[in-house]
């Protein structure tokens, strides 16, 4: 199983700005701490972050056919992006969108997520511990995915063999 991590404007700045709602872990230290768990149960993951709108929607769209799963966190642009939430949409992939703090305690213009309905949930105000849930949602839902098309492969075949 393969996930990409994707992360948006400022989240490079962890650890730096704002701890007193982002906490003092740098994004380095998240992905360190989610790079173990991922190995504990097998799962590879890509990490990838910018400050560019642009970047991230390329990202989102590269992903298609190369993983399982897509964990994000929009930053700034879960508020402001169409682009990215389209991109969302248009792969079609299980999403889980992160939040490291809660949206719904934060300023009111926070409060709206445009990359929201694009995902298939969203996990917001855990702090850090918020990319661990994430990725056992993703896990789960992924392992949903392949055991459904394993069980329709195999009534396919049965359907075929019958009809031969």
């Amino acid at each position: 199983m393969k996930i990409a991590v994707l992360q948006g404007p400022n989240l490079n700045m962890l650890g730096v700005r704002e701890q007193h709602i982002y906490g003092p872990m740098s994004l380095e230290q998240i992905h360190q701490q989610l790079e173990g768990a991922a190995k504990q149960n097998g799962v590879e993951l890509e990490f990838f972050q910018s400050n560019l709108e642009g970047e991230l929607v390329d990202r989102v769209q590269e992903c298609l056919g190369t993983v399982d799963g897509i964990m994000i966190n929009p930053g700034a642009y879960t508020h402001t992006s169409i682009a990215l939430r389209d991109a969302l949409n248009a792969v079609q992939l299980p999403t889980v969108e992160v939040h490291i703090s809660n949206l719904y305690k934060r300023e009111e213009f926070r409060q709206k997520s445009m990359t929201a309905g694009a995902a298939t949930g969203i996990i917001s105000g855990f702090g850090p511990f918020g990319y661990h849930m994430g990725l056992i949602a993703l896990m789960q839902i992924v392992s949903e995915i392949k055991m459904a098309q394993q069980a329709q492969a195999q009534a396919n075949e049965a359907n075929a063999t019958e009809q031969a």
